[in-house]
């Protein structure tokens, strides 16, 4: 009857777990609940139950009855799975033991734990997939656990392999969720934010949410060798954005060059991250994704630091933020179009106001001072008194200077030649001026062949050359200059040379133009390219492909 009574008590038991796993809502709960049934139901006086992390390599959870919080703490951290559980961890069969101590592989037992003695460890396994193990020791009496605590503790491990499957299934469930719902809020900005900065913000704050991390960042390149902070979410936010790092000297520089997304446990270990940003950051591990687009990678999204016991992020991670950094991509992409186009209107709209007040200059303006002229020259004719002649011819001189003076503007703001006859005759135009009113020796010389460029093209090059020259008389300090326009396969290119006094194109900032130079060959897809150091002169070489 004894054994008939104890043979009921352990079916109730196990009813009871079973009806928990239908109404407990919180894992942790459930857990400890089988852990004090499974003590319970077998008479051991210590359990455990260790849940395997998703790569299957560690605990990730280690829910324990029968050791008091002082013990806890005397012991310090919770296993990971080393040992006799690490064993169970990899094997996943069922062990018993008379003495836990005289096993090999129990070794690792930190001090001041409970002295234990009979053992038995039991897989949680749900269609083949090991969830994690129980573990009981110190059974009541001294006596080894039977194949009755084994069975016992068998049908608690498949309901908590069920918990914890479903667990994880409602876990991915609320992150897929979640995932969609800021894919969602990201792709409604992109619709509606036209302020570039608070939309990468956004990008930044909702994946840092998704990815627990302590800190992510969107890096843009912002001319030279730097990137700047353009968003940064997490710690020392405020801080942080709007900081510059160089590319040549970062792991996020490395990434935008080789437009691969990358991954590391250890960013001390990592030979390309700038010990300089790691401390700034205070970052241990990391991963990079670059923001690609059809013209390369304009970007980097870096993230650091998973939130909790370990550090380190995922494969999963890194695919969700290659996910956000598609989005990132398509929000620069769209600006620096925007910007583009409103650039292009601008010269464009530019050019046509040179072309129409150069024409207003020459035409009317030119037109009605040679008339002036031509009325002063009969009225010296009537005039009888040689004072009155002498105050007309200083007033004509003074009419010839002003339309000399309207006839350089008039050039100067849309020379007719690059209209009439091309590059070459407006730039040669253009150099022989120059070396006469600057005292400069200017050499000259072109090969592009007799058919015409592109207007935009030539009207681009025509302002490099005049932006250049100008800058040479401004500061230079030359004596000699070269000026070549050659066509190669593919592109035309306009070369400016001096032997002037130079000057650090780093130190520049933006100065002498030539921002503007590099805008004006960008929209075409065309790349300028300075060479200069102080003493030692300077080559503008601007190149623009063309058909």
């Amino acid at each position: 009857m004894e054994g008939v009574r104890q043979n009921t008590d352990r079916f109730r038991a196990l009813v009871e777990a079973g009806v928990s796993i239908s109404s407990e809502l919180s894992l942790d709960a459930l857990l400890q609940t089988l852990v004090e049934k499974a003590a319970e139901l077998t008479g051991a006086r210590y359990a455990a139950l260790g849940v395997i992390d998703r790569a299957g390599t560690e605990l990730e959870r280690f829910v324990t009855t029968g050791i008091d919080p002082g013990a806890h703490a005397a012991i310090g951290d919770l296993p990971r799975g080393r040992g006799i559980l690490g064993t169970l961890i990899r094997e996943a069969k069922t062990l018993r033991l008379h003495d836990l101590t005289e096993d090999p592989r129990s070794a690792g037992i930190p001090p001041n734990h409970p002295p234990m003695h009979s053992f038995l460890g039991v897989p949680i396994v749900l269609r083949g997939v090991p969830y994690g193990n129980f573990y009981l020791t110190e059974k009541k009496g001294g006596e080894d656990f039977d194949d009755e605590d084994e069975e016992v503790v068998a049908h608690l491990a498949s309901q908590a392999a069920v918990a914890i499957e479903n667990a994880r299934l409602y876990e991915a469930a609320t992150g897929w969720s979640k995932q969609l719902e800021s894919l969602n809020e990201v792709g409604n900005a992109l619709a509606t934010e036209t302020d570039l900065d608070r939309l990468l913000d956004l990008i930044a704050r909702r994946l840092r949410e998704l990815l627990d991390a302590r800190v992510v960042i969107v890096a843009l390149p912002t001319g030279g060798d730097e990137l700047r902070l353009a968003a940064v979410a997490g710690e020392n936010a405020d801080r942080l954005v709007d900081q510059t790092m160089t590319r040549s000297g970062s792991k996020s520089g490395r990434v935008l060059e080789r437009a691969q997304s990358e991954r590391t446990d250890s960013v001390l270990d990592d030979p390309d991250v700038d010990p300089e940003i790691t401390r700034l950051l205070g970052a241990r591990t990391g991963l990079w994704v670059p923001l690609v687009t059809r013209r390369g990678a304009i970007g980097v999204i870096a993230a650091h630091d998973k939130l909790g016991p370990d550090a380190r992020f995922s494969d999963n991670d890194l695919r969700l933020a290659e996910t956000f950094a598609t989005r990132a991509a398509v929000a620069v992409d769209l600006s620096e179009r925007f910007e583009r186009d409103a650039f292009r209107r601008v010269i464009d709209a530019l050019e046509l106001e040179r072309r129409r007040l150069s024409r207003e200059l020459h035409d009317e303006t030119g037109q009605a001072l040679t008339s002036i002229l031509l009325g002063l020259r009969a009225l010296e004719d009537t005039l009888e008194t040689e004072e009155s002649r002498q105050a007309t011819a200083r007033l004509r001189e003074l009419v010839v200077a002003t339309l000399q003076d309207v006839r350089r503007l008039a050039l100067e703001l849309r020379p007719s030649a690059l209209d009439d006859f091309g590059l070459v005759a407006a730039v040669e135009h253009l150099t022989t001026t120059f070396g006469e009113k600057s005292g400069m020796k200017v050499d000259f010389g072109a090969a592009l062949g007799e058919e015409r460029l592109p207007t935009e093209v030539e009207t681009a090059l025509y302002r490099i050359v005049q932006e250049s020259l100008t800058n040479i008389a401004k500061h230079a300090r030359a004596q000699r200059v070269s000026i070549a326009l050659t066509k190669m396969e593919g592109s035309v290119k306009a070369v400016v040379e001096d032997d002037g006094q130079g000057f650090d194109p780093a130190a520049t900032d933006g100065g002498f133009g030539l921002v503007g130079m590099g805008e004006r060959l960008a929209l075409l897809g065309g790349r300028l390219r300075i060479e200069s150091s102080p003493g030692a002169g300077t080559t503008i070489a601007a190149e623009v492909p063309v058909q």
